[in-house]
Formats: structure tokens, sequence, C-alpha cells
């Protein structure tokens, strides 16, 4: 694959990982049945969009843009736990999982960004 499919790939990951994260917390609700807590989770969307924007959406960049979006997401499930925002063992283990899968999403956009940028000096 060339840099520049990478970073398309990338691109499109991590959109989409942010799409299903406002679709996932906003309709569904990730924290209980859903509410202001959820809210939290738009965090992680904010790192990316403000790091894409300090690093000029250059791949190396980008890839730590999402990787710090990746520690959001797990970051924000901590505190919704720590905070005892969850219903029992079954919401904590449900809320550290889907955390857990969002950040994955996000960690696989760091790395098609990362493989761009090794590509592309």
């Amino acid at each position: 694959m060339t840099s520049k499919n990478l970073y398309v790939l990338g691109g499109i990951a991590a959109v989409g990982t942010a799409i299903l994260l406002v679709l996932g917390a906003g309709a569904l609700g990730i924290i209980g049945d859903g509410g202001r807590a959820d809210m939290m989770y738009l965090a992680p969307i904010a790192v990316v969009v403000l790091g894409a924007l300090v690093v000029r959406f250059q791949a190396r960049g980008m890839a730590f843009a999402v990787a710090a979006a990746a520690g959001a997401t797990l970051l924000v499930g901590l505190i919704a736990i720590a905070a005892g925002l969850h219903d029992g063992f079954d919401g904590a283990r449900d809320i550290v999982m889907i955390s857990a899968m969002y950040a994955a999403l996000f960690a696989v956009s760091g790395l098609l960004f990362w493989r761009s940028g090794e590509l592309s000096r």
C-alpha cells in the first residue's frame, strides 16, 4: 500500500470511530442508560480534532493525536467507574469493554497513520 492509501484508511478509521462513539454514547448510552455522563465520551473526539489542527494533519502527528484519543477514551471509562456511575459489576465490565473497543479502534487508526508517515519518509 502507498502512503496516501494508508493515510486515507487511517482517516476513515478515525472518523468512523468518532461517528460510532457519538452514536453509541448518544443514542444507546455507554454509561448506564445514557444521559449526561455519556457526554464525557465527546472528550476523545475533541482530542483528535484539536490534535489534528495542531499537527496540521501530518501523518506522524495524526498517529499521536489518535493515540491520545485512545488514551482519553480509556480515561473516560476509568473516571466513570471511579465516580460510581456504573450499575454494579456488570455495568463496570460493560464500560471497560466498550471503552477498550473504542480505544482499540482509535489505535488501529493511529497505526495506519504511523505507517503512512513511515512510508512517506
